[in-house]
């Protein structure tokens, strides 16, 4: 299993893209939309895989542990743009947030009532072999 960290530095707002930080900038929608489309399944969250920084966050980790998918993880702590440019893009207002071939799939409660229906293995299964 492919387990890699993309740092939110890689996904960062231009300096001056919006005032106060706050708001989704064209230059972020653009490198968001391009790293959701090179990855099948990402999970913007608070923390990293192996130091999840709350239990939401963790909580998703674990479920997409347990399932053996490749995903990428954003950290959104990292940059305050990114978090706020993340909520304007998905239209949701708290992480973790995860997207699956290209959707906003839900957030933690999401991820485990889908886990716990087989709701999210079938998801998963067909965005994998697409």
């Amino acid at each position: 299993m492919r387990q890699s960290v993309v740092r939110a530095s890689n996904l960062q707002a231009p300096a001056g893209a919006t005032a106060g930080g706050i708001g989704l900038s064209p230059e972020l929608k653009a490198a968001l939309e391009k790293f959701i489309a090179e990855n099948k399944v990402v999970l913007f969250m608070k923390g990293t895989r192996q130091f999840p920084q709350c239990g939401f966050s963790n909580t998703c980790v674990q479920i997409l542990n347990q399932m053996s998918v490749p995903y990428e993880t954003v950290n959104i702590l990292e940059d305050e743009r990114l978090r706020s440019g993340m909520k304007e893009y998905s239209q949701w207002p708290t992480f973790p947030q995860v997207y699956i071939n290209q959707e906003f799939f839900g957030g933690c409660d999401i991820m485990i009532q889908s886990y716990q229906s087989g709701e999210l293995a079938e998801v998963l299964e067909a965005a994998l072999n697409s």
